[in-house]
């Protein structure tokens, strides 16, 4: 799957407009567009729509069919990721309380993440900027593909920001930190939502005071989740790969400002 979040970096605001109208025109499953009407509704010239539409499908957020008499335009999903971030910053501005749930599977990682949450680098910072210092290793959660096009809203949700830094060897990437509480219900993704005899004991459990890591650089695509916590959350909350987890997002909090929410940056 294309990165919502670098394609959201190299389309400007002309773009984000005729993604918008696209999509208001029913291309969030498939409409018919022609650059004349396109150009009409965007106040441009023909040749300015075209343009625009060439450089939405080359950042894969339109997939598009051109026929005799126009073309017919699909918003892709990272098309709609990038709608959602536009649709979560509005709503930081005219709403007090801004959340995000976000469902999805545990599965096992390549174990990198208690590599680089264990650098002193990193580690100076959970310490700072969140409050506590992490167990070494990330809890890996697969989205569902509802949750992916959801994903993009975490763009307008306040971050705490953990800063680049130089090793002796490299430059260690920047990532940002989102506040987050663990909810499980004992259910495997392969059981339709029951539960056997076996996992009756498994009732719902929940885990307040993690984090979604987000690095600026990464290998995960958009489908990837990596949480943080003070505690082994597998063991915490008895997770097991397969099993169907909900991750609230909410604005997070650095505690060496005095609790004053941070702004995504």
């Amino acid at each position: 799957m294309p990165d919502a979040a670098a394609a959201s970096e190299r389309t400007g605001p002309d773009e984000i407009a005729a993604l918008k109208t696209i999509a208001l025109a029913g291309g969030l499953s498939e409409t018919k567009v022609s650059c004349a009407g396109l150009a009409a509704d965007l106040d441009a010239s023909t040749q300015t729509a075209s343009r625009r539409l060439q450089r939405l499908e080359a950042n894969d957020l339109i997939e598009r069919d051109v026929v005799g008499d126009g073309q017919w335009v699909q918003v892709t999903d990272a098309g709609e990721s990038v709608l959602r971030g536009e649709y979560a910053d509005y709503r930081r501005l005219f709403e007090t309380e801004t959340k995000l749930s976000l469902t999805g599977v545990i599965t096992s990682g390549m174990g990198e993440g208690r590599h680089y949450i264990t650098l002193d680098g990193y580690m100076s910072q959970f310490r700072t900027r969140l409050g506590y210092e992490p167990y070494p290793g990330t809890l890996n959660v697969e989205l569902d593909e509802a949750s992916v096009r959801k994903r993009g809203e975490m763009a307008g949700i306040a971050a705490v920001d953990i800063d680049e830094w130089e090793g002796e060897d490299r430059t260690y990437g920047a990532a940002s930190c989102y506040a987050a509480t663990i909810v499980a219900d004992g259910t495997d993704a392969e059981s339709d939502g029951e539960t056997d005899a076996e996992s009756d004991d498994r009732e719902p459990r929940e885990y307040a005071g993690a984090h979604v890591i987000v690095p600026d650089r990464t290998h995960h695509d958009e489908s990837q989740l990596e949480v943080i916590a003070a505690d082994k959350l597998r063991e915490e909350l008895a997770l097991t790969d397969g099993e169907t987890v909900r991750v609230r997002i909410e604005p997070a909090d650095r505690p060496d400002r005095d609790g004053a929410t941070t702004g995504a940056q």
